[in-house]
């Protein structure tokens, strides 16, 4: 069995509250979306590193205008003895000035500078298919049209939609799906007669700092080469965003930040302050009411860039994507409640003949640790394997009828898997 838990997580209705994690989702086209009812005032490192590594919401932009009357006042000189009398006096009266201000050069690591060397790397997505159509980003890989961008992004097209690219030159360009991985919601696309385009500068994932500046490009909304700014907010966030078809989930140890990530920034970069990629943005946290799609809270999440550069590259060379795989079905623990509780992922099944078994590990272990990653949760231990490679040798820590214990294995792949 793959590594997973065992049941998806639940879905929701578009107009049932939630409060979840999603990947950035495709809406109506801009002829579908209702005009915005009038209003009065607004209310107030883990492994080796390889050489390479969602919608559009058609919204009407409302330009407020406001006109400030500026009021002369008019008032009466009194003199000494209170006898109203005009002043015939002219104060003195200035004028603006036109500055002479020329275009200096952007600071080293500002976000002006940032802006100003990934923005040519990273490019809008027009996706349409049979189930509709959307949009989201991407990042330039090769001067000749390799492009990474989400799962999400490109499954739209399906086998016979249309996938069109806008470069931040205002040229535009077809592409075609290279490959494809929704355990890691990735996707390489190959852009269409073309070249001379700007390669990303690939970063390092694995060296960012909680509390480091970042900067996310993308289209969010369909407003292509969009450019903001926050911080990493943690790393190795457990991020579940649902399954594949063969009920695998797609979980990823994100990197979660404050810079304004929404529907549109899929695929996009997540870039540090010297203008490396180190991740790519997947997926906001939703706090919707019901009342529309959800936006930015504050809490987007990108892939972290180290994690899928192997994968990258087998898309790249149109192999099937293979992933680390320790061969249980895992749970978040239960107390004898039956409530969950939040430390470690206790093992449901072990596969025949899996790395697990070999190793002596058994059903009702509960895996606390992975090296050095804490596991808290089924999603935490599927997200911390998704980052090794077959074949690479791990220490588990587990827990067995209260007491604690450690072995090591060798991660098998899943490379017999059907599907990627």
């Amino acid at each position: 069995m793959n590594d997973q838990p065992p049941f998806p997580p639940p879905s929701h209705r578009p107009d049932e509250p939630t409060d979840s994690t999603q990947p950035l989702p495709f809406a109506v086209p801009p002829a579908a979306a209702p005009a915005p009812a009038p209003t009065s005032r607004p209310a107030t490192r883990r492994r080796g590193r390889a050489g390479l590594a969602a919608a559009v919401v058609g919204a009407s932009l409302l330009v407020g205008g406001s006109a400030g009357v500026g009021g002369a006042a008019a008032f009466n000189a009194y003199d000494d003895d209170g006898a109203g009398a005009s002043s015939s006096a002219t104060p003195d009266r200035t004028t603006s000035q036109v500055a002479d201000t020329p275009d200096s050069d952007a600071p080293a690591g500002s976000v002006e500078e940032v802006a100003s060397s990934v923005l040519p790397s990273v490019v809008k997505l027009d996706v349409s298919g049979g189930q509709g159509a959307g949009s989201g980003s991407g990042i330039i890989l090769s001067s000749d049209g390799q492009i990474l961008t989400n799962n999400h992004v490109v499954e739209l097209a399906g086998d016979d939609g249309r996938i069109t690219v806008s470069f931040n030159d205002g040229t535009k360009a077809s592409a075609e799906v290279l490959g494809t991985d929704p355990l890691t919601d990735t996707a390489v696309i190959q852009a269409q007669d073309v070249s001379g385009l700007t390669p990303a500068t690939i970063g390092e994932s694995d060296n960012l700092d909680v509390g480091e500046e970042v900067v996310a490009i993308g289209s969010p909304y369909g407003l292509e080469s969009t450019v903001t700014s926050g911080i990493v907010s943690a790393l190795n966030r457990p991020v579940d965003v649902g399954s594949d078809g063969e009920g695998n989930s797609t979980t990823y140890p994100a990197i979660q930040t404050d810079a304004a990530i929404n529907p549109g920034n899929s695929g996009g970069a997540l870039a540090d302050m010297d203008g490396n990629v180190v991740g790519i943005n997947s997926s906001i946290r939703s706090a919707s009411n019901g009342s529309g799609e959800a936006g930015s809270i504050g809490l987007g999440f990108a892939i972290p860039i180290d994690s899928v550069l192997p994968i990258v590259e087998q898309m790249a060379d149109g192999e099937t994507p293979t992933h680390a795989k320790l061969g249980v079905s895992v749970q978040d623990v239960a107390d004898a409640t039956g409530a969950e509780v939040t430390e470690g992922a206790q093992i449901g099944d072990v596969s025949d003949g899996s790395a697990a078994g070999s190793a002596g590990l058994e059903t009702g272990d509960v895996i606390t640790r992975v090296d050095d990653t804490v596991i808290t949760g089924a999603d935490s231990l599927v997200a911390t394997i998704r980052t090794y490679r077959p074949g690479d040798e791990v220490t588990v820590a587990y827990e067995r009828d209260g007491r604690s214990d450690t072995t090591t294995l060798t991660l098998d792949s899943d490379a017999e898997r059907s599907s990627s």
